[in-house]
């Protein structure tokens, strides 16, 4: 089969925007878990171990960007190994261009869909990041994203780093479930609902719902410093992700163009302090993003051309969010710096000069 041949056939025209259609997306995930004291992997409970698994998490996907965040926060690393795929793919998805050989060097796979393949063959859903992978198996254990960084809050305690925030207390989870709840329907997802709607009826009510639930973050925040109060939680890294490719992408790409987050005095201020806390902003790759959204998506961008803006040094800017106290920490401590082989491509970020 020629290359040409091979793009055609595996294109992802279709994929995202079917006329006439609201943009639903498929929240059935591989359900098993990682626990501590998990003994029958056969019915879907996993033990913790170290070493036993392989986080596959491209820097492109904000559902992706949360694990590898909430990793670096609670100082998994040496426990939880990482692999990371490139931003673009076709309609079999991810694939580790970026690797020598375009090869995962742990997992020794050219794409994820292997590792779903080798428990699932054939598997009807999408292959999706991030995914927890079984090393010695080479077999995908979880895709399941809203409880792997939840489950690595909770059930892997024994590994976190020393000064380790808690993301996930349990005082705020009831507050917390219904923050996570709007942030996910409205925002998370409510961003595609508006770049993927199949009409102009859909796009005008998912418009119209992101925007309310913009306003209404708007006003939570001008009042206090993280979502759910004075420190860091799961809740600030699942809104961070969506913030942080808002102005790149969502703006422009995905038509949700009422404003810019730039615009959002109280928005703008909470994305730039987490985006300069340890942790948030250098997990962020703005190129491989733009990359992802610009040329995969051919439903909305048929010319796979990728924008060169926006200007990005303003991220580092002065966003004077102390004056609402707080820490990001509470009692603990910053992560120390992101370790070498792990490090944003220089110019990616403003994190990280050319």
């Amino acid at each position: 089969m020629s290359q040409s041949q091979a793009s055609t056939e595996f294109s992802t025209k279709g994929a995202y925007v079917h006329t006439g259609e609201e943009f639903n997306r498929d929240t059935h995930y591989i359900e098993d878990r990682i626990l501590r004291g998990g003994d029958n992997p056969n019915e879907g409970r996993w033990p913790v171990e170290p070493g036993r698994y392989r986080l596959v998490a491209a820097r492109a996907c904000p559902w992706a960007n949360r694990t590898i965040i909430v990793r670096r926060l609670l100082g998994l690393e040496d426990v939880i190994s990482i692999g990371m795929p490139g931003p673009t793919h076709d309609v079999r998805s991810w694939t580790f261009d970026l690797d020598d050989g375009g090869k995962d060097p742990v997992l020794g796979i050219e794409r994820l869909q292997e590792a779903y393949f080798k428990r699932f063959p054939n598997y009807p859903r999408g292959i999706t990041v991030p995914a927890i992978v079984e090393v010695a198996s080479g077999a995908v254990v979880t895709n399941n994203y809203p409880q792997i960084t939840l489950d690595f809050s909770t059930e892997w305690t024994e590994y976190h780093r020393e000064g380790a925030p808690d993301l996930y207390p349990e005082h705020l989870r009831e507050e917390m479930a219904v923050v996570n709840k709007r942030v996910f329907t409205e925002v998370n997802n409510g961003v595609y609902r508006c770049g993927f709607a199949g009409s102009q009826e859909a796009y005008d009510k998912a418009y119209d719902r992101l925007w309310t639930a913009m306003d209404w973050l708007e006003e939570r925040l001008s009042t206090r410093r993280y979502l759910m109060g004075d420190t860091i939680t799961e809740a600030d890294v699942r809104l961070f992700t969506t913030l942080a490719r808002f102005d790149p992408v969502y703006h422009g790409h995905f038509k949700c163009n009422r404003n810019k987050l730039t615009e959002m005095p109280a928005l703008w201020g909470y994305a730039r302090d987490l985006f300069q806390t340890p942790g948030f902003g250098d997990t962020i790759d703005f190129e491989q993003i733009k990359a992802h959204y610009y040329v995969v998506h051919e439903d909305i961008n048929p010319t796979q051309i990728i924008p060169q803006g926006p200007a990005l040094s303003n991220w580092l800017s002065d966003h004077g969010r102390e004056s609402l106290g707080g820490s990001p920490f509470g009692d603990g401590v910053a992560p120390g710096p992101v370790r070498e082989d792990e490090r944003v491509a220089a110019g990616h970020n403003p994190v990280y000069p050319a």
